[in-house]
């Protein structure tokens, strides 16, 4: 049904004959158990197991305040690179999760950078940030066809 026949249906212009059924399979009802979850094919690998399984994750965290440092901790323990965006929050508690955040690489060896204003990365020990600048410099670049 189409969304202006919805609409003068639902103002009761028009009779509100649901035509939709003439497309309802009943072998497919019929097949289905009540309760039954959909489940996935597990041949189909769902983007996230497989960035978990690799190790190719990134969190972002956007606290409000500084009781939501613990997201930002938990996960750079877990070896997660995280960007804190500090944009939403006071300067005064922004201030302090920088100071936790700063704790937490001095602790895990990690690094911090800033990405922009009041937006922050930090990576773990075993991470490398490799910058776009280095890659167009490069004498054996693409665009460099001499």
């Amino acid at each position: 049904m189409g969304s202006v026949r919805k609409a003068s249906a639902w103002l009761g212009l028009v009779d509100d004959n649901n035509d939709d059924e003439r497309y309802y399979d009943d072998d497919y009802a019929e097949g289905q158990e009540q309760g039954d979850a959909w489940v996935t094919d597990p041949r189909v690998k769902v983007a996230s197991d497989t960035a978990e399984g690799t190790g190719r994750r990134i969190g972002t965290v956007t606290p409000d305040s500084f009781r939501d440092a613990r997201a930002i901790g938990e996960l750079f323990r877990d070896g997660v690179p995280v960007i804190m965006n500090l944009t939403n929050m006071e300067p005064a508690d922004a201030k302090r999760v920088v100071d936790f955040a700063a704790g937490l690489i001095f602790g895990l060896r990690g690094s911090i950078d800033r990405v922009s204003t009041r937006v922050f990365l930090l990576t773990p020990a075993d991470t490398e940030i490799v910058s776009g600048d280095a890659a167009s410099q490069r004498a054996d670049g693409f665009f460099n066809q001499s």
